[in-house]
């Protein structure tokens, strides 16, 4: 018996050691895997906790774009349901506080009765949420008030409205930029969501665990605010005051928009364009629109509406641009060898060329004129028998030297494809050539000319043009620079010397004095480019500037697309506008006035000078055009900045 038991013993003993041995293997092996399990089993939540997108911010700091905080009410239906007292106050405090309608509450305790999480409404206030804080603070008043409560996330909002609202764009569901910075920076300005977890673990307490949310990077642009708004106010009051003058129910303008640049760093200081849009609500078009127009807009027609209204001018849309490219031709020509310096041409009011007679702006014909005084008086007949000096193959060279008809490389979505609107060697004919002098028969973006034009009045240093200057973290340490990138040289610094005396005269003497600012010693050029079709009366008008003389500090570009006036073809509208601007914007950034002026009368133009009426109107209304690319959008949908490598590749000479 006693042997039994033993052995009965030493069994048991036995059993028990391959089971523990047992449950160590399944422990070591499989262990997770049972764990999960159970964990699985038991009570489990967890909860987003969403990232702040960067702000945008202008070159001194100020916020044009910010994420504000705001709140999503939140219902655990669960809690809320788990005891019949806790769901009449419940209801009445969500009803109350936030407006949410008792009848989806009951909706909800219906179909989903066991939810632990279910959003109820976005984008509450602080406001608000301090409102129910108080509620639930106070036991006494609300103690069956159960099941609610409010989760962390942000709204994207812009300070400034409509200010810069190309440059800026805006975002939509998702934290996805649509236009603009916002579209172009948007995996910069975009973070990563953290996590909260929660369970209960093996000992019924709750375990919880945090994932921290990553917040997105600072972009500070080149955008001057202040400067932006002289630009915007400028622009709104020009169309405010032509408003339906010719055209009934129309703005001012198809379109008006300036470009100031720093022509030494391709820094862009303002963008603006007209008509513009409200930011915070980019889908509203009442301010264009009448009621009775939207009305009978369809949806389709709606959404087109807001595309066009969207869509930045001085990027994407191509033109021609008028008066504005002879320094360009005559650049050419001096860096070619075709001019000297010391030619003089006999207008006769018209040249022939080819078949043809093409007209200079002055009928009547300018005489005897030097270079300079061709520039000055925006003889078209000097510009054609330069560019006829210059010859195809130079002139197609030195458009592609400037940039027309490639990219600039700007860091903004949608740069317009301009190499089809541009002859090349090939394709080119002698009235083709004639026509190009003068800035007609090729399409450019305002991007292009002004870049392009920097490079003529800085000494020839061809800088990419760029709206953002820097990338900082969420504590303000700047983690990237955006350093002004040198292209290429486009002219020599004589050349560049040259050109601007030639274009001093436009201001003192020649068709720009209506845009000259007392005290500035400026340079500029005018254009009036003729649209197609021809003969309409559709106009273009321009002018493109620098200050001062020596050394130029900015290049200020303002145009005017088919001005809502009874004669587009008039010259003082854009030369006004100019005058406008510089003499706001000139003083506020400091730029270095003639030696020994005062500032009593700064802001005013020049004594003795009269706003010009015109410097183009139809070079023969019986020339066989055959350039037919009309002005408009020419966005390139697969535009895609480079970001991370601006200074690829070497400057050439």
């Amino acid at each position: 018996m006693q042997k039994k038991l033993v052995m009965l013993f030493m069994a048991i003993i036995l059993a028990f050691i391959v089971l523990v041995g047992r449950i160590t293997y399944i422990n070591a092996s499989k262990g997770n895997k049972y764990t999960k399990i159970v964990l699985d089993q038991q009570e489990y939540d967890s909860r987003v906790i969403p990232y702040k997108r960067g702000d945008i911010v202008d070159r001194n700091g100020t916020k044009i774009a910010t994420s504000e905080r705001v709140y999503n009410v939140i219902l655990d239906v669960n809690v809320m349901i788990s005891d019949d007292d806790y769901i009449e106050p419940t209801i009445k405090v969500l009803e109350d506080c936030f407006g949410i309608k008792e009848s989806d509450i009951r909706t909800l305790i219906k179909e989903k009765p066991e939810s632990r999480y279910e959003i109820l409404t976005k984008g509450v206030s602080y406001e608000k949420a301090k409102e129910f804080q108080a509620i639930e603070e106070d036991t006494k008043k609300y103690p069956n008030v159960k099941g609610i409560w409010l989760e962390d996330d942000y709204h994207r909002s812009y300070p400034y409205n409509s200010l810069a609202s190309d440059v800026v764009g805006f975002t939509v569901s998702g934290n996805q930029g649509a236009i603009g910075i916002e579209s172009a920076y948007n995996a910069i300005l975009n973070g990563t969501d953290g996590r909260e977890y929660g369970y209960f673990d093996s000992k019924s307490t709750v375990e919880r665990t945090v994932k921290a949310a990553k917040n997105g990077s600072t972009v500070v642009s080149t955008i001057d605010v202040t400067l932006q708004s002289i630009v915007e106010q400028c622009i709104k009051e020009f169309n405010d005051a032509h408003a339906g003058q010719e055209r009934a129910g129309e703005p001012g303008s198809k379109n008006t928009a300036v470009i100031i640049m720093n022509p030494n760093t391709g820094e862009i200081l303002a963008e603006a364009s007209y008509p513009n849009f409200d930011l915070n609500n980019p889908r509203e078009l009442s301010g264009i629109y009448s009621e009775e127009q939207l009305k009978e807009m369809s949806d389709d027609e709606q959404l087109e509406a807001m595309n066009a209204l969207w869509r930045n001018f001085c990027v994407s849309d191509a033109f021609e641009p008028g008066s504005t490219a002879k320094p360009f031709t005559v650049a050419a020509g001096l860096e070619t060898g075709a001019l000297k310096g010391d030619e003089t041409y006999v207008c006769g009011g018209y040249l022939h060329v080819g078949d043809y007679d093409i007209h200079c702006h002055l009928r009547t014909g300018h005489g005897t004129e030097t270079v300079e005084q061709a520039v000055a008086n925006s003889c078209n007949v000097a510009l054609m028998e330069m560019a006829e000096s210059i010859g195809v193959k130079d002139f197609t060279r030195y458009q592609h030297i400037f940039g027309f008809g490639e990219y600039t490389g700007i860091d903004l979505p949608g740069e317009a494809s301009t190499s089809p609107l541009v002859y090349t060697e090939e394709t080119m004919g002698i009235t083709d050539l004639a026509t190009n002098s003068f800035g007609q028969g090729f399409n450019v973006t305002m991007t292009q000319l002004a870049a392009a034009f920097s490079s003529l009045v800085n000494g020839g240093y061809y800088y990419e043009p760029h709206v953002v200057r820097q990338i900082q973290d969420e504590s303000g340490k700047v983690i990237e620079t955006k350093d002004p990138v040198l292209l290429r040289k486009t002219v020599s610094s004589e050349t560049s010397t040259t050109v601007k005396q030639y274009m001093k005269a436009v201001m003192t003497s020649g068709t720009g004095q209506g845009a000259a600012v007392e005290g500035y010693d400026i340079g500029g050029k005018t254009g009036t480019a003729e649209k197609l079709p021809r003969d309409e009366g559709k106009y273009l008008l321009s002018f493109i500037g620098y200050a001062p003389q020596e050394n130029p500090e900015v290049v200020v570009y303002v145009v005017i697309d088919e001005p809502n006036v009874p004669d587009q073809s008039t010259s003082s509208y854009v030369l006004e506008l100019s005058n406008k601007i510089m003499a706001q914007a000139f003083p506020y950034l400091n730029i270095t006035t003639m030696e020994g002026y005062t500032a009593a009368t700064e802001g005013t133009v020049q004594n003795g000078t009269e706003p010009q009426q015109t410097d183009f109107e139809n070079f023969d209304s019986s020339y066989e055009d055959t350039y037919d690319n009309t002005d408009g959008s020419y966005i390139d949908e697969n535009y895609n900045p480079d970001l991370d490598d601006w200074a690829a590749g070497q400057p050439t000479e």
